[in-house]
C-alpha cells in the first residue's frame, strides 16, 4: 500500500506544479499584454502631442521588433538558466521602460522607454512563460497549455484598455505610463518566482501522446531535438516563419489602429471598448485553436484561420456600423490569437522540446517582422489616402498566400 502511494505521488505533484506554472505564466502575460493597449494610447498622443499616424505607430512597432528579437537570447537564457531569472529581468525592464517613457513628450524618449526597454522586458517575460508550462504536460496537451499561457497576453486589453482610457482621461499620458510601469514591474517580478522547469528525468503522465491526438502530435513523439543551428536550415522553419509574418502582421495592423478605425469608419469615439472586445476574441482564439490543433493538426488549423481572417479583411473596408464592427473586432482578434498558440505548438512538434525556448524565439522573429510591416504600412497608407482600405486588401492577399503554404508544410523527416 505504501509503495503504491509513493508511486502515485510524483505524477500528482507534477500535475499540480504544472498548473501553478501554467497560471503563473498566464498572469505574467496578462501584465505584459499592455502592448495591445497601444491603440488607445496612440490615439490620445495624436490629439495631445500632435504626432501623425506614422509617428504614433513607431514606438509600438519598435516595441514589437525588440520584443521579437529579444525572444531569441531570452529563450536561450531560459533554456540554460531557467525561467524564473529571465522573467524577473523582463518585469524590471518593462517597468523601467514605462517609467522612462513617462518623463517627456519626445518621440525619441517614448521609443527608448516603451519601444526598446519595455519591448525587451516583454520579450524576456513572454519567452519564459510558455516553455516551463508545456514541459510539465504530455504532448497531447501542448496546444491547450500553450493556449492558456499565451491567452493572458491576448486577454490583457480587456482590462488594460479601459484602465488606460481612465488614466489618460484622469491624469494624462505621462502619469498613465508611470502608473502602469510601477504596477507591472511589481506584478511580473512576483509572479516570476512561481515559474519552474520540471526536474531532470521528469516524465509527465500520459506521455507519449495517444494516437487520436492528431497527426502532428504523433509525428512529434519520435521527433529528435533540434539545435537552433539545425532548425534554421530546414524548409519547415522558413515556411513557418513566412506564414507567421503574414498571420501576425494582419492582426497587429488592426490591433495597433483599431481605435482609429472605428472612429474613422463609424464615428465611434469609445475605441477602447473595441480594443477590449478584440482582446476577448484574441484570448479565446489562443485557447480554442490550441485545443483544435491538438485534434486536427497544426497546419489544418492554420489554414482555417488564415482563410477566415482573409475574408474578414476583404469585408472590413465596408463595415461602418457598431454591430458589424463589434463582431468583426472579436473575430479578427480570434484569428490573430490562434497564431500565438498554434505556431509555438508546431515549433515544439517539429523541432523538439529540449531547445524549445530558443527555437521558438527564432520562429517568433516572424511576429516581430509582421508587427513592423503591418502597423507601419497601415500608417503610411492612412497618411496618403486618409483611410485603411488598401491596407486591408494587402493583408487579405498575404493571408491567402499563407493559407496556400500550409499545403506544403509537413514535419521534418525523422533523422537517423
Amino acid at each position: 500500500m505504501s509503495d503504491q502511494t509513493k508511486a502515485a505521488k510524483p505524477p500528482a505533484v507534477g500535475k499540480n506544479r504544472g498548473w501553478i506554472v501554467t497560471f503563473a505564466g498566464t498572469g505574467i502575460n496578462l501584465a505584459l499584454g499592455v502592448l495591445y493597449a497601444w491603440s488607445v494610447v496612440s490615439k490620445q498622443i495624436t490629439k495631445e502631442w500632435g504626432w501623425n499616424e506614422t509617428q504614433a505607430a513607431l514606438p509600438y512597432s519598435v516595441a514589437i521588433i525588440v520584443f521579437a528579437i529579444m525572444m531569441v537570447p531570452a529563450g536561450r537564457m531560459q533554456d540554460k538558466y531557467g525561467p524564473r531569472l529571465v522573467a524577473t529581468l523582463g518585469g524590471i525592464l518593462c517597468g523601467i521602460g514605462f517609467i522612462i517613457a513617462s518623463l517627456g513628450q519626445s518621440l525619441v524618449g517614448v521609443v527608448i522607454g516603451f519601444g526598446i526597454l519595455a519591448g525587451a522586458g516583454i520579450g524576456c517575460g513572454y519567452a519564459s512563460a510558455t516553455p516551463p508550462a508545456v514541459k510539465w504536460f504530455p504532448p497531447a496537451r501542448t496546444g491547450l497549455i500553450a493556449g492558456l499561457v499565451v491567452a493572458g497576453f491576448g486577454l490583457a486589453s480587456v482590462y488594460i484598455a479601459p484602465l488606460a482610457n481612465y488614466l489618460l482621461s484622469a491624469s494624462g499620458i505621462q502619469t498613465t505610463f508611470l502608473t502602469l510601469g510601477i504596477a507591472f514591474l511589481i506584478a511580473v517580478v512576483l509572479l516570476s518566482q512561481l515559474l519552474k522547469n520540471p526536474p531532470a528525468g521528469y516524465k509527465p503522465a500520459g506521455n507519449p501522446a495517444p494516437a487520436k491526438a492528431g497527426s502532428a502530435l504523433k509525428a512529434a513523439v519520435a521527433m529528435a531535438d533540434y539545435e537552433w543551428t539545425q532548425m534554421i536550415r530546414t524548409p519547415q522553419f522558413f515556411l513557418l516563419w513566412i506564414m507567421y509574418v503574414f498571420g501576425a502582421g494582419a492582426g497587429l495592423m488592426i490591433i495597433g489602429k483599431l481605435a482609429k478605425i472605428v472612429d474613422l469608419q463609424a464615428g465611434i469615439k469609445a475605441g477602447f471598448v473595441f480594443v477590449a472586445l478584440l482582446a476577448v476574441g484574441n484570448a479565446a482564439g489562443r485557447i480554442i485553436a490550441g485545443v483544435l490543433s491538438d485534434k486536427i493538426g497544426r497546419t489544418w488549423t492554420m489554414f482555417s484561420v488564415f482563410v477566415f481572417q482573409a475574408i474578414l479583411m476583404f469585408l472590413l473596408r465596408g463595415l461602418d456600423a457598431y454591430g458589424t464592427l463589434f463582431l468583426a473586432s472579436m473575430l479578427i482578434g480570434f484569428n490573430y490569437g490562434a497564431n500565438l498558440s498554434v505556431f509555438p505548438s508546431a515549433t515544439k512538434d517539429y523541432f523538439g522540446l529540449k531547445n524549445f525556448g530558443v527555437n521558438y524565439g527564432f520562429v517568433f522573429t516572424a511576429w516581430g517582422v509582421g508587427g513592423i510591416l503591418g502597423p507601419m504600412l497601415s500608417g503610411l497608407i492612412f497618411d496618403s489616402y486618409k483611410n485603411f482600405n488598401n491596407a486591408y486588401l494587402i493583408a487579405a492577399v498575404c493571408l491567402l498566400i499563407a493559407a496556400g503554404l500550409t499545403f506544403v508544410t509537413r514535419p521534418p523527416k525523422a533523422r537517423a
